[in-house]
């Protein structure tokens, strides 16, 4: 088994870095849900069919949390002006079986083609936005950023290219209902692990949870996933609801803009009163991080500040990937 040791070492030169430590133990991962031990294998996994009853699948998973592997670059979908989605093709038609919450980290297959100032080999975590249990595929959702060398590395691959990957890297054990209200705030490419749970959990017919996202980005032409979070609202218009928050927003833009202030978590977000019926996740750039929650640790969470502690959020309540 990947020890949080490990993850942590292999993580600790990301600039962009989701993954924290968690607890290793169990996610609840329906439509898959994990019969076995911990992560080591990612083997024994069942789902449960339209009828409730629960069917056998693979036992093995084709990532691995202690090796590199490579992954063939099967399909790239531009997404916008500097954001595609990259298809990898999983061997034996497979499915991924990562666990809720959970990233994966990457690095070039060429050993010589992606290195930092000291020679070593750049590694960054990415959040799949594909379910666990599709088969033969696994899609990274990357955007490439003038500054970032290891976005610029995956979006200058072609189809038929490989990409190094290792994983899954333990986040947030998500269990099914085990909140009433779920906020969940994001900016930018940092919607990545908020949409891998809102998806996991709405996907599942016993899911109870009311989750608001608060996703603020520059433009409107900047808003990832738009298309796939609009049908999210349409299917569940009861459980899922989304509020975009644009800086520079159009003339005829309605919603709100600039920074997500403390009036606008008032407005969304369900309130600290509710305790432990409540919780809030939140991923963006470390500036909206800081401002919204407090700086992280490292790996570790950090104290709980910013606004969501001026308004009585407690530590209990907030998780920052």
């Amino acid at each position: 088994m990947l020890s949080f040791a490990a993850a942590t070492r292999q993580l600790a030169t990301a600039r962009r870095c989701y993954a924290t430590e968690a607890p290793a133990k169990k996610s609840s991962n329906l439509p898959l849900v994990l019969m076995g031990a911990g992560v080591a294998g990612l083997g024994g996994y069942y789902y449960l069919n339209s009828t409730g009853t629960s069917v056998s699948t693979q036992t093995q998973s084709p990532l691995d949390p202690e090796n590199f592997k490579d992954f063939k670059l099967k399909k790239i979908v531009p997404y916008n002006h500097n954001t595609s989605k990259f298809i990898f093709e999983l061997p034996n038609n497979e499915a991924s079986l990562l666990p809720v919450a959970s990233c994966l980290i990457v690095k070039s297959s060429d050993p010589e083609a992606l290195k930092d100032a000291k020679g070593k080999p750049i590694i960054r975590p990415y959040t799949p936005i594909s379910p666990p249990d599709l088969k033969g595929e696994l899609t990274l959702l990357i955007k490439r950023y003038d500054s970032g060398n290891a976005s610029k590395h995956i979006h200058s691959l072609k189809e038929g290219d490989t990409l190094s990957v290792k994983g899954p890297i333990p986040k947030f054990p998500y269990k099914m209902n085990e909140f009433e209200e779920v906020a969940l705030i994001g900016g930018g490419s940092g919607i990545t692990p908020l949409y891998q749970i809102v998806t996991h959990a709405l996907s599942n017919a016993s899911n109870r949870t009311k989750f608001t996202l608060l996703f603020s980005n520059v433009t409107e032409a900047d808003i990832l996933l738009k298309s796939e979070l609009e049908a999210l609202k349409a299917k569940y218009p009861s459980k899922f609801d989304v509020v975009y928050v644009l800086d520079k927003p159009p003339a005829e833009w309605n919603g709100p803009s600039g920074f997500i202030s403390k009036d606008v978590l008032q407005k969304f977000v369900a309130p600290p009163t509710l305790k432990e019926k409540v919780k809030v996740f939140v991923c963006g750039p470390p500036g909206q991080v800081i401002s919204l929650a407090g700086k992280k640790a490292g790996m570790q969470q950090g104290e709980l500040g910013g606004i969501l502690k001026e308004l009585g959020y407690t530590e209990d309540q907030v998780y920052k990937f």
